[in-house]
């Protein structure tokens, strides 16, 4: 029998401590070890239904959520469920830190989880935890900066173009520069993209789509090691999760990240010193070289104008051209500088020149010398020059002018070439350019001319039209009477409010405001006024019987008033209530 006994003890025993094992309530982390760049999730998972949960304070980190989840499932006639609160900790520190334990009630009892010990280093380079949405985004988006040449000559033109490259895994939906790099020590020229455009490419051997996000030309201006600053773009990006839609379709998940090229080192090379041209101003590329003049010959009233030009694909605004030398028997003018240069992908590519306008004070033939111009060629790294040929001017008599050319001779022997006076020394320049100022603006034949032109034609009806309707206001009496009387008891209203608490002038108001406004809604005079006048003409009107009666109780107190002490608590019910009523029988007037 006792057997029987401790057989029995030992099976109830054995059933609730596996009754008591079915319950589970444990704390599951992504990862115990992670950068401090990095987000941990941790989820506390329970296989039954409880209340009264208390999560852990989480000391060391910044916490999004909770987020609750209930999954409730049948296999093979078992059921399975599973509640899970789940956290992200974003850490505020380095360090080794202890995720204390949390607690829920189920069925009674509580439970606790285990302790769990994070480790936090310093950043990575990217988070290695796939299920990450910023893990995707790092593995699936890449900017980078691609370079024509990084060991360029100095004022050699290089092409840097950032592309960023999209996964076909993932979808990219804006993006936006964040910061933009200083190219110091280059001349920089940037290359307008007027719409981003997704292309397909390759990156690392993958197939990718790329969108070209900046492009630039640069010209190193000193040389050595120069750095080129990070592009940071704030993208947003459409991630594919573990969940799928109604049809079966992945659902995707936005994530807004901020994405940089990494810096970038060009290193510039020193010019050649050997061999290089006294006259050597800096210019670097592939050239072309001439000098012209408008005229060979002229007379000596005359001016010409000697044009020294520099053509070819180069650093074209980053030299000087040589400079023009004449005997100083030729009067020149400061030169006019032209540039017609068009910046691509490729470089500065067009020409430049100087202008210089001369005017010959003696009669004679003058040589403009040969002038050279020095450049370093890309191609073959080496110095070029090119001259010009010498060019001879004719200076001729002018024929008017040589009855007074005789008498100067004589006057001045001494002289081995005569100066010829005139008046016209320019006579072969326009005097008057009537020159226009490139932005101005004319206000002849603009919308705003003619806005202005015709606005008063325009404004004739609109003003005949309120003369009239002026006019018709004027002659109704009736309506001049009823606004005359509104106006009135909207004043004595008003009134009333700012004597409150004087007896006498309020109610005084206050009778007078309700008299005008009947005045106003019906029409009629104050020797009219009675009661049984005021209801029969508001019954007509169709307004509430309680409505009159408050009406004529205000009457009635007002009357009073003169002959009974009244409160101000009084005086404020009756001043609300009148604004109330005149409210109401405006409202059910008709």
């Amino acid at each position: 029998m006792k057997l029987i006994k401790y057989i029995f003890l030992f099976n109830f025993l054995l059933i609730t401590s596996i009754a008591s094992a079915q319950v589970t309530f444990e704390a599951q982390v992504s990862k115990k070890k992670l950068g401090i760049n990095e987000r941990l999730r941790i989820d506390f998972v329970m296989n039954k239904d409880g209340d009264n949960f208390n999560p852990p304070s989480f000391e060391h980190f910044s916490v999004i959520g909770p987020n609750q989840s209930i999954s409730n499932s049948w296999i093979n006639g078992e059921r399975s469920y599973s509640k899970t609160y789940s956290y992200f900790l974003i850490p505020k520190k380095r360090g080794k830190f202890t995720i204390t334990q949390a607690t829920i009630e189920i069925e009674g009892e509580i439970y606790k989880t285990l302790p769990v010990k994070i480790e936090v280093t310093a950043a990575v380079d990217k988070p290695t935890n796939p299920n990450d949405p910023n893990y995707v985004v790092s593995e699936n988006i890449h900017l980078v900066t691609e370079i024509s040449k990084t060991n360029p000559y100095l004022n050699e033109a290089i092409t840097v173009v950032y592309k960023l490259y999209v996964s076909p895994n993932v979808r990219l939906s804006n993006l936006r520069e964040l910061d933009t790099p200083r190219y110091n020590d280059f001349w920089s020229q940037t290359i307008g993209i007027k719409e981003f455009k997704l292309e397909r490419g390759t990156y690392k051997g993958e197939d990718y789509h790329y969108v070209v996000v900046r492009k630039m030309v640069l010209y190193p201006q000193k040389t050595g090691k120069l750095e080129l600053e990070s592009l940071t773009l704030n993208i947003s990006v459409d991630v594919p999760t573990n969940r799928r839609d109604f049809f079966g379709s992945k659902v995707m998940q936005t994530v807004h990240k901020t994405v940089a090229t990494p810096n970038r080192t060009i290193t510039v090379k020193t010019l050649p010193e050997n061999e290089k041209p006294d006259n050597f101003t800096g210019a670097v590329g592939e050239f072309s070289f001439k000098v012209n003049t408008s005229k060979k010959e002229l007379k000596a009233t005359e001016a010409l104008q000697t044009t020294i030009e520099v053509s070819g694909k180069g650093n074209l605004k980053l030299f000087k051209l040589p400079r023009l030398t004449l005997p100083s028997s030729l009067e020149v003018y400061e030169p006019e500088y032209t540039e017609k240069v068009s910046t691509n992908l490729s470089g500065m590519q067009g020409k430049i020149s100087d202008s210089y306008t001369i005017v010959p004070s003696f009669q004679g033939k003058y040589p403009i010398p040969s002038i050279s111009f020095s450049y370093f060629d890309l191609k073959t790294e080496r110095y070029k020059t090119i001259s010009s040929k010498e060019l001879i001017i004719n200076v001729t008599d002018d024929p008017t002018n040589s009855s007074l050319n005789n008498e100067n001779s004589i006057a001045s022997s001494n002289n081995k070439k005569q100066v010829i006076i005139s008046n016209e020394q320019f006579s072969s320049f326009k005097t008057k350019p009537n020159l226009v100022p490139i932005n101005a603006k004319h206000f002849f034949k603009t919308k705003l001319f003619w806005s202005s032109l015709l606005a008063p034609f325009l404004a004739i009806p609109i003003v005949l039209f309120i003369r009239k309707k002026k006019g018709e206001r004027d002659r109704d009496i009736v309506g001049l009477k009823i606004r005359r009387a509104n106006k009135l008891a909207r004043k004595y209203l008003s009134k009333a409010k700012k004597v409150l608490g004087n007896k006498e002038a309020f109610y005084n108001a206050l009778e007078r405001a309700l008299h005008n406004y009947l005045k106003a809604k019906l029409n009629i005079e104050t020797s009219e006024f009675s009661k049984d006048k005021i209801q029969e003409l508001l019954n007509e009107k169709s307004v509430n019987e309680n409505t009159i009666i408050e009406f004529n109780g205000l009457l009635e107190s007002c009357e009073l008033a003169r002959y009974s002490p009244f409160t101000n608590v009084e005086m404020q019910q009756d001043y609300d209530k009148g604004a109330r009523v005149i409210l109401t029988i405006d409202k059910q007037i008709r």
